[in-house]
C-alpha cells in the first residue's frame, strides 16, 4: 500500500521563514557576524570606490584635458614621450621653427589653422607687485580657435599684433586678480622678461587641471616674445583639421609635409613628434585599465579570504547546533530544509557584509568628492555586481557546511550535548 502524499508546503513560506532563523542566529552572534564578513566588506567597498574614482577620473580627463585639445594635432620635438630612452633620443632632433610652421599652413590641404607657440616661465611684475611661475606663451594669430581660449574684457591678439611683433598682451583671469585687484587692467602695462608690455584683453577663467591653474598665463605675440627670450626658442605646432576632415588623414598630411620641409630621408624615423587628444585618451585608458585589473585582483583575494572565513564559521555553527539539527531531523525536517537554512544563513552573512561594503565605498567616493576636484560618482550596476557577488560567494562557501549540517545522522545528533 502506498504511504499518503506528504502536505505540500507553500515553497515561499518556507524560505521566509529559513532568513528568519538565518538572521535571528547572526544577531545572536553580532561579533563573531562582523569579523566574518570583513572580507566580503573590503571587497565590495573596493569595487565601489574604485569604479566612482575611475569614472569621476575619466569625466575629469576627458571634460577638462581632452575636450580641450579635441581635433587638434599638436607637433613638437618630442612627442608622446613614457620612457628616458624615449626623451634622449627626442633630445638629440632639431627644434622645429617659424619655417615648420609656414610650410605646413600653406602646404596642407586639410588644416584649417596652425599656430605656433614658445613657453616659459617668469616672473611677472605689476608696480611693486609681482606673481611668479607665470606661464608667458608667444604665439601666432588663430591661437584662440585652436586652444579654446574666450576672452572675458578686451580683445584676443590680432594679426597686425603679430605682424608688427607689438609690446601688448592678454593675461589670464588669476595674473589680472593678483597684479590688479582693484583697477581695470586694460591698457595697463606689466613687466615680464625685461620688456613693458600693455595689457589687451583679459581670458575667461579656466580653472585648474590636475592642481595646475590655467589661469596663471601671458600670451604675447610671438615675435614679441623673442624680443624678450631670444629666438632659439623650441616652437610647438598646433594644426586643426578642417571640420569633417579624417584626424587620421589630418596627421598623416601634416607629418609627410613636415618630412618633405626637414628632408628626412625615406625609411629614417620622424625627427618630430606628434600627439592627439586620442594619444592620451589611449594611454589613459592603459592606465585605468592597470588599476582596475590591480583592484580586482584585491577583490579577489578578500572575497576568497571572506568565503573560506565564512565556510569555517558556518562550520562551527553547525556544531554548536548539531542537537538542534537532530531535533528537527527528528520532527520530519528533510535535508533539503537543513541545507536551505545554512546557505539562508550563509547568504545573509555576505549579504551583510555587502551592504556595509556598499555604504564604505559610497563613503569613500563622497570624502573623494569632497576633498579633491574629481567628480567621483557611484555607478548603480557596480552596488547591483557587488551585492551579487557577495551573494555568491555565501553561496559557494555554504554548501559544504549546509551540506554537512544536512547529512548528520539525527541519533547521533540528539546526543550530542
Amino acid at each position: 500500500m502506498n504511504s499518503p502524499a506528504s502536505p505540500p508546503r507553500d515553497f515561499w513560506i518556507a524560505q521566509g521563514e529559513n532568513l528568519r532563523i538565518a538572521v535571528d542566529a547572526l544577531r545572536a552572534n553580532k561579533l563573531r557576524s562582523i569579523l566574518t564578513v570583513i572580507g566580503n566588506v573590503v571587497a565590495v567597498m573596493s569595487v565601489i570606490a574604485v569604479v566612482a574614482i575611475i569614472d569621476g577620473l575619466n569625466t575629469y580627463v576627458s571634460d577638462k584635458i581632452l575636450q580641450q585639445g579635441l581635433g587638434v594635432l599638436t607637433i613638437d620635438k618630442y612627442g608622446f614621450i613614457t620612457t628616458e630612452d624615449e626623451f634622449r633620443e627626442a633630445e638629440k632632433r632639431r627644434d622645429l621653427g617659424l619655417d615648420d610652421m609656414k610650410a605646413l599652413a600653406s602646404r596642407m590641404q586639410l588644416a584649417e589653422q596652425v599656430v605656433a607657440q614658445a613657453s616659459r616661465r617668469r616672473i611677472v611684475r605689476a608696480g611693486s607687485t609681482e606673481l611668479q611661475g607665470v606661464d608667458i606663451t608667444g604665439t601666432t594669430e588663430g591661437y584662440e580657435q585652436v586652444s579654446k581660449l574666450d576672452v572675458e574684457q578686451g580683445r584676443h591678439l590680432e594679426a597686425a599684433d603679430v605682424e608688427r611683433r607689438r609690446p601688448v598682451c592678454v593675461i589670464g583671469s588669476e595674473v589680472a586678480e593678483k597684479l590688479f585687484p582693484r583697477i581695470d587692467p586694460l591698457g595697463v602695462s606689466i613687466r615680464a622678461g625685461g620688456h613693458e608690455l600693455r595689457v589687451v584683453g583679459v581670458f575667461a577663467e579656466r580653472g585648474n587641471v590636475l592642481g595646475t591653474s590655467q589661469d596663471n598665463i601671458v600670451y604675447v605675440p610671438l615675435g614679441q616674445f623673442y624680443k624678450m627670450f631670444g629666438s632659439r626658442a623650441d616652437l610647438t605646432i598646433l594644426v586643426r583639421g578642417r571640420e569633417g576632415a579624417d584626424p587620421s588623414r589630418v596627421q598623416d598630411e601634416a607629418r609627410v609635409v613636415l618630412r618633405a620641409q626637414r628632408h628626412v630621408p625615406l625609411g629614417k624615423p620622424d625627427d618630430f613628434g606628434m600627439t592627439t587628444a586620442e594619444t592620451f585618451q589611449s594611454f589613459w585608458k592603459q592606465i585605468t585599465g592597470g588599476i582596475f585589473a590591480g583592484t580586482i585582483a584585491l577583490v579577489a583575494i578578500s572575497l576568497v579570504v571572506g568565503g573560506i572565513v565564512i565556510m569555517n564559521i558556518m562550520l562551527v555553527a553547525v556544531t554548536e547546533r548539531t542537537r538542534e539539527i537532530g531535533i528537527r531531523k527528528a520532527l520530519g525536517a528533510r535535508r533539503s530544509d537543513l541545507t536551505m537554512q545554512f546557505l539562508s544563513e550563509a547568504v545573509v552573512l555576505s549579504l551583510f557584509g555587502g551592504f556595509v561594503g556598499v555604504l564604505a565605498g559610497i563613503a569613500v567616493a563622497f570624502l573623494i568628492r569632497a576633498v579633491t576636484p574629481l567628480p567621483a560618482a557611484i555607478q548603480p550596476w557596480s552596488i547591483g555586481l557587488s551585492l551579487a557577488v557577495a551573494c555568491s560567494v555565501g553561496l559557494f562557501f555554504g554548501v559544504y557546511p549546509a551540506t554537512r549540517a544536512a547529512r548528520l545522522d539525527p541519533i547521533v545528533a540528539l546526543r550530542q550535548e
